[in-house]
Parts: C-alpha cells; sequence; structure tokens
C-alpha cells in the first residue's frame, strides 16, 4: 500500500495551473510528493471554501477538507471523467461529507443570507455567481429576497450549490415531494422575480 501523502491543508494558498487536473489525481493517488503537493494547493482553497460554507466552523471544515483528500487520495483510481471533472468529482466528495456532518450536527444556517454570506468568508465566489440563470449577481440576490424562506433555502441549495432534491429533502428534513416542489416553485418565482428586476432597472435607466 502506498505511504499516505501529507494532507495539511493551508486554506490561503493559491492553485498551480500544470499539469491536467486528472493527471495530478493519478500521481496523488501514486502519493507521489511532488504531485500531492500540486494536487492541494489546486484544489484546496475551493474544497476548505465548500465545507465552511456549508459546516460553519472552520475546524469542522478542516476536519472535512481534510477527509476528502484523503478519500481522493483512496479513491483516485475510481475517478472517471466521463462522469464529470476532477473538480466536480473532488466537491462531490466534499459536500456528501458536510452532508454527514450536518445530519450528525444540525440542519445548515436557518437564514439564507447567513449560508451566502459565508461563501464570502471562505473566498468563494459569491454563491450567486454559479446560479442557473446565470444572470448578474447582485440581481440574483435581489431576487432571492422576494422569494420565501423555505424556497430560498431549496433554491440555494439545489440551483446554486448543486444539491440534489434527495439531498435537500434530508438537510431540511421534509419529504422528497416536497422538496422537489420547493425547487421547482423556488426557480420559477426567481426567473420571474430576476425579469422584474430587469425591468425595472430598464425603467431607471
Amino acid at each position: 500500500m502506498p505511504q499516505e501523502p501529507s494532507l495539511r491543508v493551508h486554506p490561503g494558498r493559491t492553485a498551480v495551473d500544470e499539469p491536467s487536473d486528472q493527471a495530478l489525481l493519478a500521481a496523488f493517488g501514486r502519493s507521489e510528493p511532488a504531485a500531492s503537493s500540486a494536487f492541494l494547493a489546486r484544489f484546496q482553497r475551493r474544497v476548505f471554501g465548500l465545507a465552511l460554507t456549508l459546516l460553519g466552523d472552520r475546524r469542522a471544515a478542516e476536519d472535512a477538507a481534510q477527509e476528502t483528500f484523503l478519500r481522493a487520495w483512496r479513491h483516485a483510481d475510481a475517478y472517471d471523467a466521463h462522469r464529470g471533472s476532477v473538480a466536480t468529482w473532488l466537491l462531490t466528495i466534499t459536500r456528501n461529507i458536510a452532508i454527514d456532518g450536518l445530519r450528525a450536527r444540525r440542519p445548515p444556517a436557518q437564514d439564507i443570507d447567513e449560508l451566502l454570506e459565508r461563501s464570502s468568508v471562505a473566498g468563494l465566489p459569491d454563491p450567486a455567481d454559479l446560479a442557473v440563470l446565470g444572470e448578474d449577481a447582485r440581481r440574483v440576490r435581489s431576487a432571492l429576497t422576494r422569494l420565501a424562506e423555505p424556497q430560498r433555502r431549496a433554491v440555494v441549495l439545489a440551483g446554486m450549490w448543486g444539491f440534489s432534491a434527495r439531498e435537500v429533502a434530508d438537510l431540511e428534513q421534509i419529504p422528497l415531494g416536497t422538496a422537489k416542489t420547493r425547487i421547482r416553485s423556488g426557480l420559477q418565482r426567481l426567473r420571474i422575480a430576476m425579469e422584474r428586476e430587469t425591468l425595472l432597472e430598464g425603467a431607471c435607466a
């Protein structure tokens, strides 16, 4: 069995550009020292940031990030490029670990604004930048305030952070059908709110 690589996470480090993500993952799985350092440097900010956003606690986020990289090292040979990028695969692992942590503790922040704020603390792009609507972040944030709290939570968790309906149901402790309805109706209302924001800006221009 290869020697376990050093998995110390340094949230402040920046990513490197070469070699490819897939090549780095393969070398990381073989415990090659230089590749392991490069792999951590490339992804640790995003992994730690997502863990912190979901868990809201730096110590818990650091533990989740450590566990994420440990699982990635153990299962590097199971990665399938046809099913998504290395980043998506790695962040899915992070999300799953965070979900386990949340189930053991409590649901995520009751105020979605707190969840959005955590992304800035974590040094990530605003989650609104990842909105499925692809609109201006400020307008998305403004439109979100027009949604009822349950719908806002569903949109942020599913539409912006990529949680499945089942995962939203588990996190919110609601039936799967209710989660699907909140996601669907929330996205529909968000689109309407976005259109209103655009019309208002146009009228004031």
